[in-house]
């Protein structure tokens, strides 16, 4: 370690040069890097909604479609505005009751519950099909085609124009993210460390990592807009411990050492040491998102776990670089630390602990009661500001219309009509079923196919499947639509066994149920990773679950709030948060740990070594937990997107959790288990 260190200083100007030049294919990389915005993209490929969705594109040639909504329009304009979509270069269908009334059939045919549905209030609808998926580029382009031939009498609804406006939203933000974060940290830093000059080189080190972390995605294709957002502001707040720690470690070095190439050396090689086994906790937390069956937490872990990679990298080699070519600057910008030492604090917690461990048992089962009933909404529409076009169109359709959620069912072709004319009667008695369309009922009422329009007939039959729309009352990721939904699937499989129910509906109970498993499977294997590595790290049995108890009743505490304060979380936050503060904060625990283990073994009794590690370790976690609550607070009030809001409020405030329930809460469970401890862990038994 300590060659390398002298490598990196020897050579530092070719580090700085180097480090410049990767920027380069970095930001290349990250342009090229695709955004996605479909958060049901991330659901498994083996389930049947998905392959339903799969055979809507093959067969039915439907990527995707959205609702129009025609205001005020006559039958002659709608024919004129259908003909112009048709021509959009990704367009399949656009079909409307114009095409029936046009093919020459009398309106008083149609049926009743159909023309109710399509005729309410000088309005009336028209289903465009896309051939593309929901999300792809081709999908978002022809939205915003559509917008441009359309007027202000024309609302486009569906799933493909809310995505298209949560990327406008997403992209308008992304940039006020950062520089919320970086102003933050910017001043927590100017007020804990010694110089003027070293918050900027910190940040611009951090900067520097984040921009190779963005460009390298490129290396996975594509990553969601969730983990675009956050992953900046998250590897600051995460990685900032690691850059504090070289510096604090270079400037201890140069008290012995005058020579600042030697000391910064030594200051590498003791980071390097220091930061492996915080750096691997970490990592392991971020990678533990990896097992959720929602490949979002996939996106978002190796992202992050990379970046951690990645800031832990350039902190041991452009940070000390940078630092020493700027040493002379350093020195004339030094000024007075205006972060207290707490040392009150310090005496307080050494005195009070059987009280700190008191106040941990009371709160810890109200905690754990909050955490275990906060409420979590599954919808995405309720993510999003209401004033969005997709989201208004959205809630016309509901309310007009009462077009809540669509259910599409794909059954075998060669069935006879009357067979699904009598599984249509049973669904539509099904309760919360607004209305069910098929060719078989339109067929019913003696309408042949010859009179009727390809268009048509294309949306309802393919070569091997027939298709029925089914519209639902219910709001998506309801119990009751999804109550609703078992009971349908019930139905079909009596007539066709290879049946399938897709459409947004299926989709969101299918998130719904993979989500719920995710929640509990993710933090169950965060913990049991980062179980296994402190050991390893502390070599100690009791210690890791000491430190994994505090964490944890951190996150109680954190996800608790929301139920005690009637705030209802989007599904993502609830997943994630937890291994996400579980990973990024035990590094605090890990400080305090060693440094008490390495007191108690330098003999001093467990009262004057928890004194000595909170009087060297209280103001670095402070710092570490500012820095992340700042890194992430801001946008958390920033961002009119509630799945990053929401997310980014967890983080900041269990960044400040944790850190209040490592510095009091921890150095009590030292002090009260220490005889357990000591025979516990390795070369500590004869500890006394």
């Amino acid at each position: 370690m300590q060659k390398f260190g002298e490598f990196i200083c020897k050579h530092r100007k070719a580090v700085l040069i180097v480090a410049l030049i990767l920027l380069i294919p970095s930001i290349i990389g990250m342009k090229a890097t695709r955004i996605n915005y479909d958060i049901l993209v991330y659901l498994p490929e083996d389930i049947e909604t998905i392959k339903g969705e799969n055979i809507l594109s093959e067969d039915f040639n439907m990527g995707a479609f959205s609702v129009v909504i025609l205001e005020n329009m006559k039958t002659k304009d709608i024919i004129n505005l259908q003909e112009k979509i048709k021509n959009i270069e990704n367009v399949d269908k656009a079909v409307s009751i114009a095409d029936i009334v046009g093919a020459g059939i009398p309106i008083e045919m149609i049926p009743d519950n159909l023309k109710g549905t399509i005729y309410k209030e000088n309005s009336t609808i028209m289903l465009v099909t896309f051939k593309d998926a929901i999300s792809s580029d081709t999908t978002l382009k022809t939205i915003e085609e559509l917008r441009e031939i359309t007027d202000e009498n024309c609302k486009i609804s569906g799933m493909s124009a809310t995505v298209l406006d949560t990327r406008d939203l997403s992209d308008s933000e992304i940039v006020i993210y950062v520089v919320i974060a970086v102003l933050l940290c910017l001043v927590i830093l100017e007020i804990a460390l010694d110089s003027y000059i070293i918050p900027i080189l910190l940040l611009l080190n951090i900067g520097i990592a984040i921009l190779y972390n963005m460009g390298t995605n490129v290396l996975f294709g594509q990553i969601s807009y969730i983990t675009k957002a956050i992953s900046a502001v998250l590897q600051l707040g995460v990685t900032m411990d690691f850059a504090i720690f070289l510096y604090h470690s270079y400037m201890q070095e140069r008290e012995i050492q005058p020579d600042i190439y030697k000391a910064m050396a030594s200051a590498i090689s003791k980071t390097l040491v220091s930061v492996v086994g915080s750096s691997l906790t970490t990592i392991a937390g971020f990678l533990a998102l990896c097992s959720m069956n929602l490949t979002l937490g996939k996106d978002i872990g190796l992202v992050m776990a990379k970046g951690v990679l990645l800031g832990v990298v350039c902190v041991v080699t452009i940070l000390p670089a940078m630092i020493l070519e700027l040493n002379n600057l350093i020195e004339k910008t030094k000024h007075k630390v205006i972060l207290p030492k707490f040392s009150a604090v310090k005496n307080w917690i050494v005195k009070h602990y059987k009280v700190v461990i008191l106040i941990f048992v009371i709160i810890l089962p109200i905690a754990l009661y909050g955490y275990n009933n906060t409420d979590i909404y599954y919808n995405l529409d309720k993510s999003l500001p209401k004033e969005l076009k997709s989201v208004e169109a959205n809630t016309e359709l509901k309310e007009k219309f009462n077009m809540v959620s669509m259910e599409i069912l794909l059954v075998d072709k060669n069935i006879d009509d009357y067979k699904i004319n009598e599984m249509m009667e049973k669904i539509d008695e099904v309760e919360g079923i607004e209305w069910i369309i098929g060719y078989p009922k339109i067929a019913s009422l003696g309408i042949p196919k010859e009179i009727l329009p390809d268009d048509i007939l294309s949306v309802f039959q393919s070569d091997e499947y027939q298709l029925v729309l089914i519209n639902s009352k219910y709001e998506m990721a309801t119990d009751e639509l999804n109550s609703q939904i078992e009971k349908v699937n019930e139905i079909i499989k009596q007539y066709d066994d290879t049946a399938i129910l897709a459409g947004e509906g299926p989709l969101m109970k299918d998130l719904v149920e993979i989500s719920n498993h995710d929640f509990n499977s993710v933090n169950t294997v965060s913990i049991a990773i980062i179980f296994i590595l402190m050991i390893f790290v502390l070599k100690s049995i009791s210690l890791p679950v000491i430190l994994i108890l505090v964490i944890e009743f951190a996150i109680f505490i954190n996800m608790g709030i929301p139920y005690y304060t009637n705030t209802i979380l989007p599904f993502v936050a609830s997943i994630v948060i937890g291994t996400i503060q579980l990973g990024a904060t035990i590094d605090y625990a890990i400080l305090i740990t060693t440094k008490y283990i390495a007191n108690r073994k330098d003999g001093k009794d467990k009262k004057t070594a928890i004194s000595n590690t909170l009087e060297t370790s209280i103001s670095s976690i402070v710092v570490s937990g500012l820095c992340f609550f700042g890194a992430t607070f801001g946008v958390g009030a920033y961002s009119k997107i509630e799945m990053i809001g929401s997310l980014c409020t967890l983080m900041s405030r269990g960044a400040i959790i944790s850190m209040v329930s490592v510095i009091f809460a921890l150095p009590a469970f030292l002090l009260v288990f220490d005889k357990l401890i000591c025979k516990t862990t390795i070369k500590m038994r004869d500890i006394k």
